[in-house]
C-alpha cells in the first residue's frame, strides 16, 4: 500500500471528532478512576451526612453556611438508588465535571470556537488539576460551574437559532445554579450587563420574541428556586427570609475574615496548578487587545495635540510622527464578541474573588473556565505547540494532587481529612465500644452514621475525667492531642493526624524549593488514640510502640 493510501486510511482516526471524543474519554477517566481513593474532605463529609439525613429523616432547611439545597437533594437521590458511600457521594460531581467538556463541543458547533480552539479548550478542561480535583469532590462548585457554562451555551444557541427552548434551558440552568451557591449572581449580573451592551450597540440581532422568551426563562428559574429553597413546600418561610439570611451570613463572613488570604491568592493558585493556561490567557488578552484597538479615539486626540504643538513650534519637526499608529481593527463578529465576553468574565472573576474575604481553593474554577476560553484566542501553530507542551505540566500536577494515596502538602486540599484516619477507622471497626472525648471528630459521624454511631460510640464532645472513661470501659478512646491525657492506665497511646493543610508559615522561606519538590511541613489537627492491648492485632494492623 502506498503512503498516500495509508494516510487516507488513518486520517479518520485523527479527525477532529475522533480527537475530541478521545479528550472526553480522558476527562471521564480522570474523574471516575478510583473515585474513592482518598477519604472525604471535611466539607464533603458534612455534605454527605446532610444528604443522608435528608434521605433517612426527610429533614432539610436552607442554611447559607452550607449553601443551597440542590446538592443535598441530588446526593440523597443517588444514595437512595446506589446506597450511601464515598464512591456514590462523588459520582455526580464527577459526572457534572465531565459534562462540561461536551458543552465546549456545543460552543464549537454553534460557531464560536474553531476546531483547534475547541480541542485545546476541551483538553485543558479534561486534564486541569483544579477541574479534575474538584470534579472528584462533593462540593457545590462543580455543579454550579456546569450550570454556568450551560447558561452560556443555551444563550449562544438562543442568539443563533432564536428558539424558545434555549431560553427555557438557560432559565433551568440559572435556577439550578442559584440553588447551589450564593456567588452564582456574580455570573448572572455579568450576563445581563453584557446582554444590555449587545442591545445598545446592536452588534447582534436579537430574536423578535426576546422579551417574552427572557420572561419565560426567568419564570422557570424562579420556579426552580422556589421549589428547592422551600424544601418542596415544607419550609415556605425560606422564600421570605432566605435572601436576607444569605446576604447577612456571607457579609459577616467577609467582614470577619474567617478564612483570609491576600488579594492575589487565586493568582498564586494559577501559578501553582494552571500556569500554562494562565500565561496563554494573558497572551490571548494581549492578542485580543491588539486586534481590537481600544484606543482609537485617544490616538486621534493625541495626533491633534501633536499637530497643534508642531504648529506653534513646540515640537521639532520629525518628532511625534504618527507612522505606524494606526492598528488593524478586526470586525466585531459574534466569535469576537464571545472572546470579549470571556475576557470580561475572566477579569470580573479575578476582581470579585480577590475582593471577597473568603479565600478557598475551589473558587478558582469559576475563574479558570473563562481563562481557558480566552487562552485559545487565535490558536496559531506556535501557540498550539506551547499549549500541548503545557499539558505535560497539567497532567503531572493532576496526578500529584488527585491520585497519590497519601497526604500531600498542597494548598488545593485546604483542610483535608488525613489518610491516617484509615488506621483509626480500622481500630474503630475492631472495637466493641469507643469513647470520643474531643471536639474534633469529623468525618467520623459520616462514616459511622445510624445504628453504628448510636450503639458503638460514646460521644462527649470534649475531654472528660478518667473515671467517666473507666466506667464505660471502652476498647478505644479518642481525644484531641491539645486536650488529652499523658496516659491512661491499661491503654496504649498513639497520635494520628485528623486533618491537615498547607502551612505557608512553615514554607514561606523555601518557596522556590517547595514549588519544585511540593513537600515540607504541614499544619494539622491531631488526635490521640488510646487502645487496649491487642486491638491493633485484632484490626490487622501493626501495633505501635507503647508511649510510656
Amino acid at each position: 500500500m502506498t503512503a498516500a493510501g495509508i494516510i487516507q486510511r488513518i486520517r479518520p482516526i485523527f479527525s477532529f471528532e475522533a480527537l475530541f471524543l478521545l479528550v472526553l474519554i480522558c476527562g471521564i477517566f480522570l474523574r471516575f478512576y478510583s473515585l474513592d481513593l482518598k477519604l472525604l474532605h471535611h466539607d464533603e463529609a458534612i455534605h454527605a451526612w446532610f444528604a443522608y439525613e435528608l434521605l433517612t429523616k426527610g429533614s432539610y432547611a436552607y442554611d447559607p453556611m452550607y449553601h443551597g439545597p440542590l446538592l443535598y437533594y441530588l446526593t440523597a437521590g443517588m444514595f437512595a438508588i446506589l446506597g450511601a458511600s464515598d464512591l456514590v457521594a462523588r459520582i455526580l460531581p464527577a459526572l457534572f465535571g465531565a459534562a462540561i467538556i461536551p458543552l465546549v463541543y456545543a460552543i464549537y458547533r454553534l460557531g464560536y470556537l474553531d476546531r483547534k480552539q475547541a480541542l485545546i479548550a476541551g483538553l485543558f478542561i479534561a486534564i486541569s488539576p483544579d477541574l479534575v480535583y474538584f470534579s472528584r469532590f462533593l462540593r457545590h462548585d462543580i455543579f454550579q460551574l456546569f450550570f454556568t457554562v450551560l447558561i452560556l451555551v443555551a444563550l449562544l444557541a438562543y442568539l443563533e437559532r432564536g428558539k424558545l427552548i434555549y431560553a427555557l434551558v438557560a432559565g433551568l440552568a440559572a435556577g439550578g445554579g442559584m440553588c447551589l451557591k450564593e456567588d452564582m449572581p456574580l455570573f448572572l449580573v455579568l450576563i445581563v450587563a453584557f446582554g444590555v451592551f449587545l442591545l445598545w450597540r446592536k452588534h447582534v440581532p436579537f430574536p423578535r420574541t426576546w422579551k417574552r422568551d427572557i420572561l419565560l426563562g426567568t419564570i422557570v428559574a424562579v420556579g426552580i428556586m422556589a421549589l428547592f429553597y422551600s424544601s418542596f413546600g415544607v419550609h415556605p418561610e425560606i422564600l421570605e427570609t432566605g435572601v436576607l439570611k444569605a446576604y447577612t451570613h456571607w457579609a459577616s463572613m467577609h467582614g470577619m475574615c474567617r478564612i483570609c488570604g491576600p488579594w492575589f491568592f487565586y493568582l498564586l493558585l494559577f501559578l501553582l496548578y494552571e500556569i500554562p493556561v494562565f500565561f496563554l490567557a494573558l497572551f490571548g488578552m494581549l492578542q485580543f487587545a491588539d486586534h481590537h484597538n481600544p484606543f482609537p479615539v485617544w490616538i486621534g486626540r493625541i495626533k491633534t495635540w501633536i499637530h497643534i504643538r508642531k504648529s506653534h513650534g513646540l515640537i521639532p519637526e520629525g518628532e511625534g510622527s504618527d507612522k505606524g499608529e494606526k492598528l488593524p481593527i478586526v470586525p466585531w463578529n459574534r466569535k469576537e464578541l464571545f472572546f470579549l465576553f470571556s475576557a470580561l468574565w475572566f477579569l470580573a472573576g479575578l476582581a470579585a474573588y480577590a475582593y471577597i474575604g473568603e479565600k478557598v481553593p475551589w473558587l478558582i474554577i469559576h475563574q479558570l473556565i473563562p481563562a481557558i476560553f480566552i487562552s485559545v484566542y487565535m490558536m496559531s501553530r506556535k501557540k498550539m505547540v506551547f499549549a500541548l507542551a503545557g499539558c505535560v505540566f497539567l497532567i503531572l500536577m493532576t496526578w500529584h494532587v488527585a491520585f497519590i494515596p497519601a497526604d500531600v502538602n498542597e494548598p488545593i486540599v485546604q483542610v483535608q481529612n488525613s489518610e491516617d484516619l484509615r488506621k483509626v477507622m480500622g481500630l474503630i471497626d475492631a472495637s466493641d465500644s469507643v469513647v470520643i472525648a474531643s471536639e474534633n471528630y469529623w468525618p467520623l459521624p459520616w462514616y459511622y452514621y445510624g445504628d453504628v454511631w448510636n450503639k458503638k460510640m460514646h460521644f462527649y464532645g470534649k475531654r472528660v475525667d478518667e473515671g467517666t472513661i473507666f466506667q464505660v470501659n471502652p476498647d478505644m478512646v479518642i481525644t484531641h492531642d491539645q486536650s488529652s491525657f499523658i496516659s491512661l492506665q491499661g491503654y496504649d497511646k498513639k497520635t494520628y493526624k485528623l486533618s491537615y493543610w498547607f502551612s505557608i508559615y512553615d514554607n514561606e522561606n523555601r518557596i522556590p524549593e517547595y514549588y519544585v519538590k511540593r513537600d515540607g511541613k504541614m499544619g494539622s489537627i491531631n488526635i490521640d488514640i488510646f487502645t487496649k492491648p491487642g486491638l491493633y492485632e485484632k484490626a490487622g494492623l501493626n501495633s505501635p510502640v507503647p508511649v510510656v
